[in-house]
């Protein structure tokens, strides 16, 4: 089993009310990090699926962590720039940063083709793809400054086939090539990127879209990875020994646990989805200043 150590380390992720980035952060801390847990969501009721900020950093403190609610509207800078001088202010610095917030619209998983969707299904391009750009680039000084950091995007096989349209899957190979080219800047720090690709999650929006075509999706759930892996995933990483080399990757989540003996909390192991879904393209290593 490899060291998921945190204790003493700041964490950021974002997009935590719930979904992927609750139950990463949730990991996260308990493993001892201290978690800045980001989000729009203040009360229950003001989303369509349960999650606040502030139950998600109870729940990381629950778990052996320090959570921290800091409400954050992802697709606005100013916020974003507060955020990060909170951090800076209460901490001195920044160990990782999880960029999982993101835009996922109701008719996303809709058949039919893109044009017959909203045109707001664009909306992904700025809280998906611009907000993991800005808040990297709020971030980045304290990474450097603390030396030895790590900046994972969350994202999924849709960056190598058709899922859920175009809007979906530009976002996932944007996030992606983000990890790729942040790893050359910040390679001289000492500060690793990484884009994880997530297999289907055990989440309350899936859990909805289950429901309403349970003949569709029989057997998903249970070959479903629950959020918090890919958390334990993320300690595992950043205290890997060779995090520097694997900078600047895409790798698939799943393969990842398994390399480091990482299983789902009943002692399953979530199947990787290469050979159906395709496989991760790594970066060329020629670098055009």
């Amino acid at each position: 089993m490899s060291n998921q150590d945190l204790s003493g380390k700041v964490a950021v992720v974002t997009g935590a009310s719930r979904g992927a980035g609750k139950g990463i952060a949730v990991a996260l801390g308990s493993h001892g990090a201290t978690v800045y847990v980001t989000g729009r969501t203040v009360n229950e009721g003001d989303a369509d699926l349960p999650g606040t900020v502030a139950h998600t950093a109870e729940l990381v403190t629950a778990a052996g962590g320090q959570g921290i609610a800091a409400v954050c509207d992802h697709g606005d800078d100013g916020q974003v720039a507060d955020l990060f001088d909170r951090v800076r202010s209460e901490q001195g610095g920044l160990d990782i940063l999880v960029n999982n917030a993101t835009f996922l619209h109701d008719q996303l998983i809709e058949p039919g083709p893109f044009w017959e969707k909203p045109l707001d299904m664009t909306r992904v391009f700025d809280v998906g793809i611009r907000s993991g750009y800005v808040a990297s680039w709020y971030a980045a000084p304290l990474l450097v400054a603390r030396g030895g950091g790590l900046v994972v995007f969350t994202s999924s096989f849709g960056a190598r086939c058709y899922m859920h349209g175009p809007a979906y899957g530009a976002q996932k190979v944007a996030v992606d090539k983000f990890a790729a080219d942040m790893a050359v800047d910040f390679k001289p720090h000492n500060v690793a990127t990484a884009s994880i690709w997530m297999g289907m999650l055990q989440t309350d929006r899936t859990r909805r879209v289950m429901a309403r075509e349970p003949e569709k999706y029989a057997g998903f759930w249970e070959i479903a990875e629950t959020p918090e892996f890919t958390g334990h995933i993320i300690s595992a990483l950043y205290n890997d020994p060779k995090r520097a080399e694997r900078s600047g990757q895409t790798v698939v989540g799943a393969e990842l646990a398994q390399e480091y003996g990482i299983a789902e909390r009943d002692g399953r192991v979530p199947p990787s989805h290469r050979e159906m879904l395709g496989a991760p393209v790594q970066a060329h290593p020629a670098i055009v200043q």
